[in-house]
Parts: structure tokens; C-alpha cells; sequence
């Protein structure tokens, strides 16, 4: 099986050294990054991954370039592990060198922020394209270095994908087949794949905890902070309660998703639930929202994303993150949007937003352009 993963960075490094240790795959990594590619080229190409427990895991990528003609030759899947913003010039770039003689699976790791919508779109000519994505990343990542190695933090104990409602039965056997052989970890698929764009995750996680460190009142807000801090193993108080309202808001727009729709979408559990099914015993204490982002094993050492103050001492948020440009500016930009079109109340949400665009300062207010526009009656 021939594999095309679509960015190097923290997830796509890890996924390229995995795959090469299962037997049959074929890894070609498609990167925007020239010196990446470079140091494949002249070097051994020799990827590594150390493990939680120690271990260090090798495998050299088949390929490694920034050119998709190359890259995605006779590929059988495309993993887009590339950020939301920088997917919609992704999938324009190599429309037009996917197989047209075979069917090809398309998916995106994690698959939330519209993905299946943005790609249904872009790939429209293409009949062979079946579009998938992941509920959310296998395994955390951490402390890349570009091209040479990554550590892998959390693993997630069972795996979720889904396809665009429009893809058969068929093809939903085969994704199962072919995630399989990739994953140790089993895979189930769900029905809708609302299912993921709806999962609560990071479009709901960040902005909260954002809010809750520099937003209006916060200990931080207009002040530099004077050391790193941690996104979860920090996380203050109010962030967490802030996070839980949010949370409850996606419920709600679930909730009127199913009515309007008729559809189950059960499997959008609350998330601190979500949580624990996920990690298990890596949260040493799981009794509320924040004790369990505190003590949660496979989150430990994640940085938030702070930059030197470029006025004075200390350090301040950086705007650059894709905290604003993917989780605010993709992710929770859909959530407000789906909510305005099903008339469901989200004051957290909105606040966060709102702030968040004023925060930043560089984000155009208005609904992400992948969503259908007679949405939800074309779903």
C-alpha cells in the first residue's frame, strides 16, 4: 500500500516513521519545507521517534519532496496532517496529480474544521476520490526537529474515522481495511461525519484557556508573562470552567443537528468524558475539568504558544500559533457559524470568538467558505 502524507511537521514525522514499521508501506512525504526535503536527499533519510517508555522507533521515508507530481505517484492514500489554513492551497496543489485510475482515499488527520466539506469542493472533478478523516490524531507529538526526529507523547487507545456521507459501502470497508494495517490501535468508523466536526477538541480547548490567561479580567491580560507555561499541566481554574460552557454549547448545536437532520450523533460525548475514554489511566486524578487537564499524562509538557515580548521583558502570546489561525480562525469560526444557521444560543463560544478576533487582530469575521451555503439542508 502506497501512503502520501501531506506535511512533516509533529504528526506527519511521527505517522512516516510508524508506517515504516509495519510491513507492505509505502511512505512518500509531500512537505513545504525545502531544507526538509534537502536533508532527506543528501543525508541517510533516516527518521527517528522516541517513544514514552524510551524506546527509539527508525524508518527512512520513501520519499521526501515538495513536489505532489512526485510525491503522490500511484498513491493509494493521502494523509493531509497540514494545519486547516494551509489545506485549501494543499488540496488545489495536488488536484491534479492524483491516480485517475483507481480509487483514491483522501483523508485529513485530524479531520474537523469542515474537511470533508473543503475537499468534496476542491476535488469535485475528481469521480475516484473518496474523502475521509480522523476523528483526531492518534498519538500526541512533541520536540520535532524538522527532518530528524520527534518524541511521541499519548497514545489514544482506540482510533475513529469517517467519510463524506456521499462515499459507499464499499468504500467505507476498504478505509477500515487500510487504516488497520497502518494502526496498532483498532479502528471503528462512525456513521456521520458530523461526528468528527463536532468532536470537541482543540477549536473549543484553546481559545478557553486563551481567554482565560490574557482575555478581559485574566491574570495576564496586558501583562508579559515571566516564564513558559504549559497548556494543560498550567491550565488555571477559569479556563477549565470556561472550556466546560463551551462544551455544553457544542452539545446543544449537537443536539439540534440531530433534530434537524435526523441523525444519531452520539458518539459527540462531552469532553471531559471523551477524555477519559481516551487516555484512561495517563489522568491521575479525572473528578473535574480542570484536576483532569492538570494531571492528564499524555498532555504533560505541551507549551503554549509564547514568544519573546517584542516591547520589553517577559514573554507574551504568540498571534503567529495556529491556536488562532487554525483552532479560532477555522475551527470555532464553524462552530459559530453551524450555530448562527441552526438558531442554537452560544454565548461562550461567541464571546471567545469575538474577543479572539479583536485579540488578534488579523482575522476577517464571516463563515468558513467550505460550508455548503443552503446548509443544514444540504449536508
Amino acid at each position: 500500500m502506497r501512503v502520501t502524507i501531506c506535511g512533516a511537521g509533529r504528526t506527519g514525522h511521527l505517522n512516516a516513521v510508524l508506517f515504516k514499521q509495519r510491513p507492505g508501506i509505502v511512505v512518500s512525504v509531500l512537505t513545504g519545507a525545502v531544507a526538509v526535503a534537502d536533508r532527506w536527499m543528501s543525508g541517510d533519510g533516516v527518521w527517528w521517534t522516541q517513544t514514552p517508555d524510551g524506546h527509539v522507533l527508525s524508518g527512512r521515508p520513501d520519499f521526501v519532496g515538495t513536489d505532489p507530481s512526485e510525491a503522490l505517484i500511484d498513491t493509494d492514500m493521502v494523509i493531509v496532517t497540514q494545519p486547516a489554513q494551509a489545506r485549501p492551497a494543499l488540496l488545489h496543489s495536488f488536484a491534479r496529480h492524483l491516480p485517475r485510475d483507481k480509487r483514491v482515499f483522501v483523508g485529513a488527520i485530524p479531520g474537523f474544521c469542515g474537511f470533508n466539506w473543503l475537499a468534496a469542493k476542491i476535488l469535485s472533478g475528481a469521480d475516484n476520490v473518496v474523502i475521509w478523516g480522523m476523528k483526531d490524531v492518534p498519538h500526541t507529538a512533541y520536540d520535532l526537529v524538522p527532518g530528524e526526529r520527534v518524541r511521541m507523547g499519548g497514545a489514544k487507545a482506540q482510533l475513529f474515522a469517517a467519510l463524506h456521507r456521499r462515499e459507499t459501502s464499499a468504500s467505507r470497508t476498504k478505509l477500515q481495511a487500510m487504516l488497520s494495517r497502518l494502526y496498532e490501535a483498532p479502528v471503528t468508523l462512525l456513521q456521520d461525519y458530523l461526528e468528527i466536526t463536532l468532536t470537541p477538541g482543540n477549536a473549543l480547548m484553546h481559545p478557553a484557556v486563551l481567554y482565560a490567561l490574557v482575555g478581559p479580567g485574566a491574570p495576564w491580560e496586558n501583562k508579559p508573562f515571566d516564564r513558559p507555561l504549559c497548556w494543560w499541566s498550567d491550565c488555571p481554574r477559569a479556563g477549565a470552567e470556561l472550556l466546560e460552557n463551551c462544551d455544553a454549547e457544542n452539545q446543544a448545536i449537537r443536539h439540534a443537528i440531530e433534530e434537524r437532520l435526523r441523525i444519531d450523533l452520539s458518539s459527540v460525548k462531552p469532553l471531559r468524558q471523551e477524555l477519559i475514554e481516551a487516555y484512561g489511566s495517563q489522568i491521575e486524578d479525572n473528578r473535574t475539568m480542570h484536576t483532569l487537564l492538570r494531571t492528564n499524562r499524555a498532555y504533560a509538557g505541551i507549551r503554549a504558544p509564547l514568544v519573546p515580548n517584542p516591547d520589553g521583558s517577559g514573554l507574551v502570546i504568540d498571534r503567529a500559533s495556529r491556536a488562532f489561525h487554525e483552532d479560532i480562525a477555522f475551527g470555532q469560526a464553524l462552530l459559530v457559524e453551524l450555530a448562527a444557521r441552526l438558531e442554537v444560543a452560544t454565548p461562550a463560544i461567541t464571546r471567545t470568538y469575538n474577543w479572539a478576533l479583536s485579540y488578534h487582530g488579523g482575522f476577517t469575521e464571516g463563515a468558513p467558505a467550505c460550508l455548503p451555503t443552503n446548509w443544514p439542508e444540504e449536508a
